[in-house]
Order: structure tokens, then C-alpha cells, then sequence
């Protein structure tokens, strides 16, 4: 085992993968950006990272000299670390200096501490671990970035670019505004507009119902004293045991007997049953972390027990009641299967409903794209500007639960 541990083998070792993962990650990024047909040098990305660990491990200086002669092969030879059929020498030097100074700032950061002699077990296992996190950070960040560029990018060119070549996500800025056409043409034409602002109509509804239901029944399960208490507790999100699909066909089947089927007020009836379950999970968890002495003081005052919950309980809870507002909310905007089954007129479609009705074959390819852009960035806006109090309830709930 201790041969393992070898600064100079760990760094050649490590150095050669991460520069591999590299070479992948400049090629598929260069040419969704740029529609050449890039590729990495699996043998050449191997032998160069294989160098630049060593020259890291010895020297920073070497690591230095080395990026920048692997920067420079990319336009002196052939078939470097990345390489295509026609690529010309303008896109070689780029290629050659993004990938010189990614090569010379990562590697640093993964083998520091790594010498050319022996390793403990501890500075080997923190090189490892910095690796797996470096290729973990850009594998995840590939497999959400590339499919919303190549969204975003289709949604942003018209119908004879996508048939003279789907695969060129580049874009033409000589078209000016005329790039966002697909969106005007949405809002203009397919009423997304409308459903806009039924999608949010119906999820604040939900996020209301499901805090005005879930917040009095998590309260009785962490602070009263009843019988059945411990089940119920337990069993709160049975129901997601159940797949909704399986639900489906009695839903259709009640809603269209009632009337409510092709109405919103059913969408604002049925989606707090899948979402109180998930309040009730969160929020009870949090009320038992609350010290009850502070209540117990509103109630030797005089305060009733909706007056302590009101007065009291919820001002100390809004972490937890924002997080679970949050969570509801994207819950309620991005569902899709009781919308698509309940329903039926256009006027009244949610936006999830009116993305659906995009996939045709008679609607152009980049208005599907322009409607899932539509629906995306909002939740995602929301989600990104409050994502703190979602973290920070959901931990005081697991915790303290």
C-alpha cells in the first residue's frame, strides 16, 4: 500500500485522469458553442496529464512550463489534447489556452500537499477526495448546463437554421430582437401569457391551503397529547407510497361526476393532497425544536392556543415556513399528470399543460423549446434567490425531528 501512496505515482496518476476529464469537458463545451465537431485525444490527454502531475508534484514552475507547451502543441501539432476534422488555427489557440490554464489552476488546487516521496494515508486520501470532487463538480454541472444551453439555444433560432442543421447551437446576433421571436410568437399566439399567470394563481392557492391545513396538524402532533399521536406521526407520508398514477383513474372518475373536471378550482382542490403531507413532515419536525417554555409562558399569560401558535409559534417558525412554502410552490408549478388528465380547455391550461400542447408535430421545434424555457426560469429564479431558507428548514427539520 505504501507504494501507492508515491507522491510521483499519485500525481502522474491523477494528473492524467483529471486531464482527460478536461479534454472531454472543453470538446463537448467548444462545440455545442461553436457547432465544430471537437473531440478529445483520449492517448495525448493521458500523456500530457500524466506530465503535468509530475511537474506539479515537483514544481510549480514545471507545472507552468508544461501548460503553456500543452497550450502551444494545439497549434504546432496535428492531433493534441483536442482535435476535429477542419478546425482552424483561430479555435486550436483557444482550445490550447483554456485548456493550458485549466490544466495549471485545477491541478494545483487537486495535488497540493502531494510530494515526490512517500504519502501518508491522510495526504493521499485528501488528493483522491479533491480529485472526485473536481470531476463530481463538472460532471453535474454537465448534465444540467448542456441540456438547458441546448434548450435555450433552440428556442433562439428559426425553423430553416434547425433544418439546415440541428446540431449547430451557435447563434446569429446580425438577427437582433428577431432571435426572440419564438417567445413573442408564444405569448402572442398560444396565449402563454394566460398560462402563466394560471400556473402561479394555482400554486399560491396550493401553498396557502397546504400552510393553512398543515400548520395546525404538525402543532398537534409536536406539542398535544392525544390518542394515535405516535402513528400518525409516523405514517404522515404513506401516501406517497402510492404512485399517483394509480390514483389517476378514480381522480378523472370523482371530478367528472362533481363537475370539476376542466376547472381550476379542482386543480386547487386536488394538489394539496399530495402537498399537506410534505408540510406536515416539515413543519412538525421543526415545532418540536421550538422550546415549549416560551409557549408555556403565552399560556401563563393568558393567551389562548391559537393565540400562542399565532403570537408566537409562527413568528420563531418562518425558516421553516419558508422553506416549506417554497418547496410547495415548485411542487404545484411543475406538476404536470393531473393537470394534462383534468384538463381539457385551452383558456384554462397551466403552463406544464400548455408546454404539453406544444409537442406536435405541426408546432415548430424552437416554440416547444421557448415554452420549457418559459416554465423553467422562473422556478428557477425563485429557487436560486430563496434557496437558503429551503436549506436551512429542511435541516431544522431533519434535526430537531
Amino acid at each position: 500500500m505504501s507504494n501507492l501512496r508515491k507522491g510521483t505515482l499519485t500525481g502522474a496518476v491523477l494528473g492524467a485522469l483529471w486531464v482527460m476529464v478536461l479534454a472531454v469537458t472543453v470538446s463537448v463545451a467548444l462545440s455545442f458553442g461553436t457547432g465544430e465537431a471537437l473531440r478529445p485525444g483520449i492517448l495525448w490527454s493521458l500523456a500530457w496529464g500524466a506530465a503535468l502531475g509530475l511537474g506539479t508534484v515537483f514544481s510549480p514552475a514545471i507545472l507552468i512550463g508544461l501548460s503553456v507547451a500543452m497550450g502551444l502543441a494545439h497549434v504546432v501539432l496535428p492531433a493534441p489534447v483536442l482535435f476535429g476534422a477542419e478546425v482552424g488555427p483561430v479555435l486550436r489557440l483557444a482550445t490550447g489556452a483554456i485548456m493550458a490554464l485549466a490544466a495549471w489552476w485545477s491541478l494545483r488546487r487537486i495535488l497540493d500537499d502531494v510530494v515526490p516521496g512517500d504519502l501518508t494515508r491522510h495526504e493521499f486520501e485528501a488528493a483522491v477526495i479533491r480529485f472526485l470532487t473536481g470531476f463530481g463538480y463538472v460532471f453535474f454541472t454537465a448534465i444540467v448546463a448542456i441540456p438547458f444551453y441546448v434548450m435555450v439555444m433552440t428556442s433562439l433560432k428559426n425553423q430553416s437554421e434547425l433544418m439546415q442543421n440541428p446540431l449547430d447551437f451557435g447563434l446569429d446576433l446580425s438577427q437582433g430582437w428577431h432571435l426572440f421571436d419564438s417567445y413573442y410568437e408564444l405569448m402572442t399566439d398560444f396565449n402563454f401569457g394566460s398560462y402563466l399567470l394560471t400556473s402561479f394563481m394555482v400554486s399560491v392557492a396550493t401553498v396557502f391551503l397546504t400552510l393553512l391545513f398543515s400548520i395546525p396538524g404538525a402543532y398537534a402532533v409536536a406539542r398535544l397529547r392525544f390518542s394515535g399521536r405516535a402513528a400518525f406521526s409516523r405514517s404522515i407520508l404513506l401516501i406517497y407510497m402510492v404512485p399517483m398514477i394509480v390514483l389517476a383513474l378514480p381522480i378523472y372518475i370523482a371530478f367528472s361526476m362533481t363537475g370539476l373536471r376542466n376547472s381550476i378550482v379542482g386543480l386547487v382542490l386536488i394538489y394539496p393532497v399530495t402537498t399537506i403531507p410534505v408540510g406536515l413532515y416539515m413543519l412538525q419536525g421543526y415545532f418540536r425544536g421550538l422550546p415549549a417554555e416560551v409557549e408555556e409562558a403565552g399560556l401563563m399569560d393568558g393567551l389562548s392556543r391559537l393565540a400562542v401558535i399565532w403570537k408566537i409559534t409562527l413568528p420563531l417558525s418562518l425558516p421553516a415556513l419558508a422553506s416549506v412554502s417554497l418547496y410547495v410552490f415548485m411542487i404545484a408549478w411543475n406538476e404536470f399528470l393531473l393537470a394534462f388528465m383534468l384538463l381539457d380547455d385551452p383558456s384554462k391550461f397551466t403552463l406544464t399543460r400548455g408546454v404539453a400542447m406544444l409537442n406536435s408535430s405541426e408546432i415548430p421545434r424552437q416554440h416547444l423549446m421557448a415554452g420549457s424555457v418559459i416554465a423553467t426560469l422562473p422556478i428557477m429564479a425563485i429557487f436560486l434567490g430563496l434557496e437558503r431558507f429551503m436549506t436551512k428548514g429542511l435541516t431544522a427539520g431533519s434535526v430537531k425531528g
